[in-house]
Order: structure tokens, then sequence, then C-alpha cells
């Protein structure tokens, strides 16, 4: 049995920064800045928290989840000689010349930018500890344990040549809230929030030796 926790979303709005959440601002490393999508939109703070210290080999680490508001896709692997090619975090998206995402894992010295999401309603997140068994693989927002695959189960090599690692789960459609006003995200799920590719199920499998910040696939099933 696998540690685990169960991602809780808050109510009460954020005031300042936070390790743990919905929007809000985001913890990055020095020298790292606020990923853009090729279509020169920055992108959206999805989510972001510390990964539990027994999640291995990710424990303390900072994961941060970024997806673009205009584009809204699903993710498709790009593969040579049985690896994700080579930068597969830049690599084409057909019909899309690059990804309209970013996954980052930055370190426990990360400290919040300057401005906060100004798109995705900044709640704080609690991670609470559960059982999680391969038998019954929970179908939620969680940190470790088991995936729940929706299609059986996805497995990737990093270019650099190390398996992939299962990090986290965000469950199908769910929705993140945005502020009155904003842009509207193409085919999300309602007008006032935001979805993760079209809405599926996504299991962030990381590359353990860590080989570039951005080295995370984000698999896509329903």
């Amino acid at each position: 049995m696998l540690p685990a926790y169960e991602v809780e979303i808050g109510t009460e709005p954020l005031t300042g920064p936070a390790r743990n959440s919905v929007g809000g601002w985001p913890f990055l490393d020095p020298g790292q800045e606020w990923p853009e999508c090729f279509c020169g939109e920055r992108l959206a703070l999805f989510f972001q928290f510390d990964i539990p210290s027994d999640i291995e080999p990710f424990g303390d680490d900072h994961l941060l989840v970024f997806h673009c508001r205009a584009h809204n896709d699903p993710s498709t692997p790009q593969l040579a000689d049985g690896r994700l090619v080579a930068r597969y975090w830049d690599a084409p998206q057909p019909p899309h010349p690059a990804p309209f995402w970013r996954v980052l894992i930055q370190s426990r010295e990360a400290r919040p930018a300057s401005e906060a999401e100004p798109s995705v309603c900044g709640l704080p997140l609690t991670l609470r500890p559960f059982t999680d068994t391969p038998e019954k693989a929970a179908q939620t927002f969680k940190v470790g344990g088991t995936p729940s695959w929706a299609q059986g189960p996805e497995l990737y090599t990093c270019a650099c040549g190390e398996d992939l690692v299962y990090v986290c789960q965000v469950p199908e459609d769910m929705e993140f809230a945005v502020h009155a006003g904003r842009p509207e995200q193409p085919d999300s799920v309602s007008a006032d929030a935001y979805v993760l590719f079209l809405g599926n199920e996504v299991y962030l499998l990381a590359c353990p030796a860590r080989c570039d910040p951005a080295a995370v696939w984000p698999v896509n099933q329903n």
C-alpha cells in the first residue's frame, strides 16, 4: 500500500501567497519564468502544492500545473524509439506547434511570484492522507497512491531513459472556478470555469531523474 493524499479545495479565497493552492501566486525557483503558451498568452496556474515527503521520489518538491485558457485539447504523446521525444515538454502537439500547458516540479526553495494568477480563483488546498490500494484505486483528486486508470495503464519512458513515475491524478470534468468577467475557455464545461485537457481524467507522470523541471507527461483518459 503506497502513501496517498486526497487533495481538498477550500472555500475561503486566498488573500496572499500559499504553497498549496488552486490559482494564487505560483511558487517558482530562481530563474524560472511564469510559462507562456505558444500563442503568446501567459498560461493560467490551475493548481500547485508541496508534494508530501513520503511520496517518493518527489517528496518535498513543489508541483505546479499550468494550462492555456485559449487552447483546450487532449495531450498526444510524441514518441521516438520507444521513448518520449527529446524535450517532449516543448514538442509539437498537432495541430499545434507546441504544448499548451506546462507542468513543473520545483524545489523546496521555490518562492512566490510577485503577482497572482488573474483568472483562476485563488483557493487553498489541503492534502489529507487516506488509504488507497491497487485493488480499489480512488478516482479522486490525489497525489501518490495508485492511479485509477480509466482506460488501462499508460506507461512512458523519458527521453533521458528513465521510466516516468506516477505523481498525481485529477478527476474527469474537474472544474476550476474563474473570476467574473474573465475570458471563457473553449469547450469548457461552463462559462465560469476552466478545465484541464477538455476535462479528461489526467494522470501526471514525472521523470525521477529530474532531467528538466518540465519533464512531466500529462496522460489523458476518459
